[in-house]
């Protein structure tokens, strides 16, 4: 940059140059907050089965303490990343970071499981808050080669917290031993999240308040009580929810159509959607990548919640076993991650194709085994199997962002990652409320565990396979106008979130 044109810019692109000496450390800070907010999507899965026994809950009610929590998540997240380019990135991250503590306090205090819900729809606010602060704070700090950097650590920390969270639960569940053991997987996070509250403090760059754009309240209230319609039979399925509730899926899908109807009409009138359906109609790849991730996440989230009831309910597991149990699955994710980070320039969408086929080869093969082979031999069974599935998984989260962003114009950017990681939680909110509900139907209603073990994980690869369907036909018109994975933005195309 000329020193005639460094004389006009901003503060703010001056730090997104990548010249503010602490920008790495202020990097690991974000990690941090945002490995610790994804962990705590999938690590409470271990610990339901204490939650239930501790506090004599319904299967349907600790649904909720998952479910819950995904669903705030992704309804927080549509309104926090344009409030934190109104009132500041840093200000907004700090905020809900020290809320985000004060939440896992509280659920790790909460005496019953209704507390204990609403405790964790607060926490999943506070991180919805957060998360998308952390890629806009990368867009701030880095330019170039170095963003690309920063963003691939990003994306393998996204795949990998989620991955390793029933493990770490576990041994949590295994340090801390009594009636009382799962209220530390909460307790965890307040250490970890006041330090990263301080070094936040010392660390994270300041910006300058925008100006405050219109907030779509009106959509994020039809988005959420159409997801909400559609999951409360579900998550009731242990009592007859479905049944009871059958009404509400017409409700659920009429609020959805609304909700399509109204973005068009913000859209018309000139003001910021929820979803800009410029964005789904005039961004090639885009729809089809953000679609695969919602899709793929209902199976990837509800799996695990699935495995932990079964393993502990019918196998008598501890929960540090139920948690070691997918071990081969977070190792093959771990990897495949930060491998994929280097193959995704050079394969592109295949890449994802590929992935999507060993994660359905894999949990085929799991879901085979877990209904034909004796419980007491299927754990050492599964573990090729998990393998596998985990090495696809590491090829699909990581690799689909990039894909999906990869023609999106700078100018839409942050609009676009928001939406995209919406996707994704409201995914894992009907993933953690579907799977679970369908493994206690069918096991009241059939033949036990094995059969309703078999028959969730088949749920999932459903899921699974639409993902595949769509990057499939993603990558057939990838060839036919001979797109590859885009190089990353250069500072020159940078703009700082």
């Amino acid at each position: 940059m000329s020193p005639q044109l460094r004389t006009t810019v901003q503060p703010d692109a001056q730090r997104a140059t990548g010249q503010d000496p602490k920008r790495w450390h202020a990097l690991w800070v974000t990690l941090v907050a945002g490995f610790m907010i994804l962990l705590d999507v999938t690590i409470v899965s271990v610990a339901l089965p204490s939650v239930q026994r501790d506090l004599g809950a319904t299967p349907s009610s600790v649904q909720w303490v998952v479910s819950g929590y995904a669903l705030t998540f992704a309804l927080a997240l549509v309104v926090a990343g344009r409030l934190g380019d109104a009132v500041g990135r840093r200000r907004i991250f700090l905020v809900s970071l020290s809320a985000f503590v004060v939440c896992s306090a509280a659920v790790g205090a909460a005496p019953s499981i209704g507390l204990v819900v609403l405790a964790r729809l607060l926490q999943g606010v506070s991180a919805g808050f957060m998360a998308p602060q952390n890629s806009a704070l990368i867009q701030q700090l880095f330019t170039g080669s170095e963003r690309a950097r920063a963003f691939g650590l990003f994306s393998a920390t996204v795949g990998i917290s989620s991955a390793v969270g029933p493990i770490t639960g576990g041994v949590i569940l295994a340090l801390a031993t009594g009636t009382h053991g799962w209220r530390w997987i909460f307790y965890v996070n307040v250490p970890i999240g006041v330090a990263a509250v301080l070094l936040g403090r010392r660390l994270l760059p300041r910006s300058s308040p925008g100006t405050r754009g219109h907030l779509d309240l009106v959509g994020v209230g039809l988005l959420g009580t159409g997801v909400l319609a559609l999951m409360l039979p579900l998550v009731q399925a242990d009592s007859g929810g479905p049944r009871r509730l059958w009404w509400l899926f017409p409700v659920g899908v009429l609020l959805l159509y609304g909700f399509a109807r109204w973005e068009d009409r913000v859209s018309a009138r000139g003001l910021e959607p929820l979803v800009a359906p410029r964005l789904i109609r005039g961004v090639r790849g885009y729809a089809a990548g953000a679609a695969l991730a919602t899709v793929y996440f209902v199976g990837f989230s509800g799996i695990w919640l699935v495995f932990a009831l079964y393993f502990q309910d019918a196998l008598g597991y501890s929960p540090l076993q139920s948690g070691l149990a997918v071990t081969p699955f977070a190792i093959g994710s771990a990897v495949a991650a930060v491998v994929a980070s280097r193959l995704v320039e050079r394969l592109g969408r295949l890449l994802t194709v590929l992935g999507l086929v060993a994660v359905t080869a894999g949990l085929t093969a799991v879901a085979l085994l877990l209904w034909l082979v004796p419980p007491g031999t299927a754990i050492w069974a599964l573990v090729p199997a998990l393998l596998v599935s985990g090495i696809g998984s590491g090829f699909v989260i990581s690799p689909n962002v990039t894909m999906t962003l990869r023609e999106v114009p700078v100018s839409m950017a942050g609009v676009a990652g928001g939406a995209l990681q919406t996707g994704q939680r409201l995914g894992a909110a009907v993933g953690t409320a579907v799977l679970p509900g369908l493994y206690y139907l069918v096991k009241g209603d059939h033949d036990g565990p094995s059969a309703a073990v078999a028959l969730s994980v088949s749920a999932g690869i459903l899921a699974v396979l639409v993902s595949l369907a769509l990057a499939v036909t993603d990558w057939r018109t990838d060839r036919r106008e001979g797109r590859q994975a885009a190089p990353p933005p250069s500072a020159d195309e940078a703009h700082p979130g």
